[in-house]
C-alpha cells in the first residue's frame, strides 16, 4: 500500500499551489499539502473556495502519473468524489451521495469541493495536482445566503457531534490511493470504482436536462461508465454517453 507524506501548514495561499511549488522542487510524488486556512482557495471554473480557519479540510496530493494518458487524467476528480464519500460513511454514521460527475452529497446538500490540476510538458503529463476542500465545522451562518440551501458540513449533519479534520483527510487519502492504484494499473479505467460510484449516484433514475452548447436534451440518468460518461435514457428509448467536459446535467427537481 502506498504511503502519503503529509505536510501541515496553518495559513497557506493555497495547498494546490504549494504542492505544485513541491513538486517543481522534486517532492517525492504522494506529497500531501494540508492547511488550517488558505487565504487564496481555488474552485472549478475560477471559483473561490473559502477555507475559513480550521473548520474545513484543505488538502492537495501531488502526482507523477506515469504511464496513465493525458486525457484520461481529469478522471481523477472521480476518483476523489468516491474516496471522500467512503471516507465520510467510514468515519461517520452519514449517507453520502455523488452528484456526477463528482459533487459528494450529504441530504442533498454539497459538502465537499474538489480541483485536480495539471502540468504538461512535451505532450506528456509533469505533474498532477488533486486537491480537495470539505466543509467540517461549519455552522450554517458560516455559508454564504445564495448557496446555504445548498451546502452543508459534517457537524451540522451530525446534530452535536463533531467531527475531526486530521482523521478525515487522512481517510481520504487513504481510500484516493486504494483506487488510484486500481486506476494506473488499469491505464485510466474507472472500472474499479464503478460499483462505489454508482451505488452513490445522486442522479440515478432522475429526470435530468442535459445543457449541451449544440442543442440541450432531457431523459432519465441511468449510472457512470467506465470512462466516466453518464448513460442518459432519451425520451426516444435511445441512450446516449455524455462527458463532464462537454456538457452540463441539471436534475430538473432539486440539486441533483
Amino acid at each position: 500500500m502506498i504511503e502519503p507524506i503529509f505536510k501541515y501548514f496553518e495559513e497557506i495561499d493555497s495547498t494546490n499551489l504549494e504542492a505544485k511549488r513541491e513538486g517543481e522542487a522534486g517532492a517525492p510524488e504522494f506529497t500531501v499539502i494540508s492547511a488550517g486556512t488558505q487565504t487564496a482557495g481555488r474552485g472549478r471554473s475560477g471559483h473561490t473556495w473559502i477555507s475559513p480557519k480550521k473548520i474545513s479540510v484543505a488538502t492537495s496530493m501531488l502526482l507523477y502519473p506515469d504511464g496513465i494518458p493525458m486525457e484520461h487524467l481529469p478522471r481523477l476528480t472521480i476518483i476523489a468524489g468516491v474516496a471522500v464519500a467512503e471516507a465520510v460513511e467510514e468515519l461517520y454514521p452519514l449517507k453520502t451521495q455523488i452528484k456526477w460527475p463528482n459533487d459528494v452529497l450529504i441530504d442533498s446538500k454539497k459538502i465537499c469541493g474538489i480541483l485536480t490540476e495539471m502540468e504538461a510538458e512535451n505532450g506528456h503529463a509533469k505533474q498532477v495536482v488533486c486537491g480537495i476542500g470539505v466543509n467540517v465545522h461549519q455552522k450554517k451562518e458560516d455559508f454564504a445566503p445564495e448557496i446555504r440551501d445548498m451546502a452543508t458540513s459534517l457537524d451540522l449533519e451530525m446534530s452535536g457531534q463533531q467531527a475531526s479534520r486530521k482523521a478525515i483527510t487522512e481517510a481520504i487519502w487513504q481510500h484516493f490511493l486504494k483506487h488510484y492504484e486500481v486506476f494506473r494499473t488499469n491505464g485510466g479505467s474507472l472500472e474499479g470504482i464503478l460499483d462505489s460510484y454508482n451505488s452513490r449516484l445522486a442522479n440515478n433514475n432522475k429526470r435530468v436536462r442535459v445543457v449541451h452548447q449544440i442543442h440541450d436534451f432531457e431523459g432519465i440518468a441511468l449510472e457512470m461508465d467506465p470512462n466516466g460518461r453518464l448513460l442518459i435514457k432519451k425520451d426516444d428509448g435511445t441512450i446516449t454517453a455524455v462527458d463532464s467536459g462537454e456538457v452540463h446535467v441539471r436534475g430538473l427537481y432539486g440539486y441533483a
